[in-house]
């Protein structure tokens, strides 16, 4: 009788990984019905509630537990700034809105919105990516959201910088960061050399973001982040971002 040989050593089944569960809080039935038929479609993601203001945002959280709400800012009842104190006590809360006025957007993320993106700037795999880094407790927000964090412009800016906005419309593709700048003009940015990415990234510098808060916003890693800063410190001739950030808004 031949000897039996042992069986060899099979690799571990990989972990399923279950798919996060959604909640989506928005009073437009198209946007709602929407989000869960692209959410739940996935094998990553999945809706397992809805709600059409902040109080059945609420109940629902109650009930489904879920892992992530999504959460428009305008509803009828309790829209989304009244309810995001209590809502995000349950879960991370990710606000999904067309609002991006400056101080919404101020407002919720001091209230404790783990994320801001604004519908028209994102891509569906660029959602499913910010809604899991949001869970994880990392920030996101769209260059809509972004540009409300900009600094003001200031009254000690040069005479001859344009400081008018540019004309924005909601029909168009979201515009860089770096042509929504208002305090420093397009004659000053020149004068360092710096490529699109690299002013845009110098905005939201000059804004105060952390580089974990600018790579959510470009969608791009914080190792890209450093990288690009790198370049600019250099351009800049700055060795800090408060030096840095004083000469890109005219006041070094």
């Amino acid at each position: 009788m031949r000897p039996t040989r042992p069986l060899p050593d099979f690799p571990p089944s990989a972990p399923v990984t279950p798919p996060l569960r959604l909640l989506v809080a928005d009073d437009n039935p198209v946007v709602r019905a929407g989000l869960t038929a692209l959410l739940s479609g996935r094998e990553d993601t999945t809706v397992v509630a809805e709600a059409t203001d902040g109080r059945e945002a609420y109940e629902a959280a109650l009930r489904c537990r879920p892992d992530v709400i999504l959460l428009d800012v305008r509803m009828p009842g309790v829209d989304g700034i009244s309810a995001l104190p209590h809502l995000v006590r349950l879960a991370p809360v990710m606000m999904l809105t067309y609002s991006h006025e400056a101080e919404t957007v101020r407002e919720a993320l001091r209230l404790g919105a783990g994320g801001y993106l604004v519908h028209g700037e994102f891509t569906t795999e660029q959602l499913v990516r910010a809604v899991r880094d949001v869970r994880e407790g990392r920030p996101h927000v769209t260059p809509g959201a972004a540009r409300a964090l900009l600094p003001e412009p200031q009254s000690s800016a040069p005479a001859h910088v344009e400081c008018e906005p540019p004309l924005i419309s909601e029909e168009l593709p979201p515009i860089p960061l770096s042509q929504l700048q208002r305090p420093v003009g397009e004659s000053c940015r020149s004068r360092f050399r710096l490529s699109t990415r690299e002013a845009e990234i110098m905005d939201l510098i000059a804004s105060g973001m952390t580089n974990q808060q600018i790579a959510a916003a470009c969608f791009i890693s914080e190792k890209t982040v450093k990288n690009h800063i790198n370049r600019i410190f250099a351009k800049l001739d700055s060795t800090t971002r408060s030096q840095a950030a004083a000469k890109w808004l005219g006041v070094a």
